[in-house]
């Protein structure tokens, strides 16, 4: 009786452990992401659009994840630049935004001011998702032109060099 026991409990939990493999496989989740050569690729398109309206930037690309893929500050660039251009860079990833349209949603009195005391955010423009299919794959923060909003444009300027590597 006592080898029944133990054989009917070896089988119950060797069927459990299959189900348990079925959901394990389903709990599982895939994403793309860009290629450092890519993120590079970006930050240099970026700074060279910024370059030929005379400004020296600093710009900054990270994962989906908020991590820094690449980074590149223009000799003359402020030494603050590169700090600025990755928490604007996290910020949109974060958020899933415009760090331009962030800055106006988050003036004082409104209902989301709060977000401006989330540490590492920057509520500046400059900063951008990169999307791909629908998803988003990282994010690139520009920071050193006059103003944010051409920080921003410089951004999305270094997005459309590189359109045609995002597009799968």
């Amino acid at each position: 009786m006592k080898s029944f026991i133990t054989g009917a409990a070896l089988l119950v939990m060797t069927a459990g452990f299959s189900v348990a493999q079925a959901e394990d496989e389903s709990a599982f989740v895939s994403f793309k992401s860009l290629k450092p050569e890519i993120a590079m690729k970006l930050a240099v398109a970026t700074m060279e659009a910024c370059r030929e309206g005379g400004y020296q930037i600093s710009a900054v690309v990270v994962d989906r994840f908020g991590q820094t893929q690449s980074a590149i500050r223009d000799r003359y660039a402020g030494v603050h630049t590169v700090n600025t251009a990755r928490g604007k860079a996290w910020t949109a990833v974060s958020f899933r935004g415009s760090t331009l349209e962030i800055q106006e949603e988050i003036k004082a009195g409104s209902l989301s001011a709060g977000l401006r005391d989330i540490p590492g955010a920057v509520a500046l423009g400059g900063g951008l998702p990169i999307e791909s299919a629908g998803a988003i794959v990282g994010g690139i923060g520009v920071s050193g032109a006059p103003s944010p909003k051409i920080d921003e444009e410089c951004a999305q300027s270094g997005l459309e060099e590189i359109s045609d590597l995002l597009d799968f």
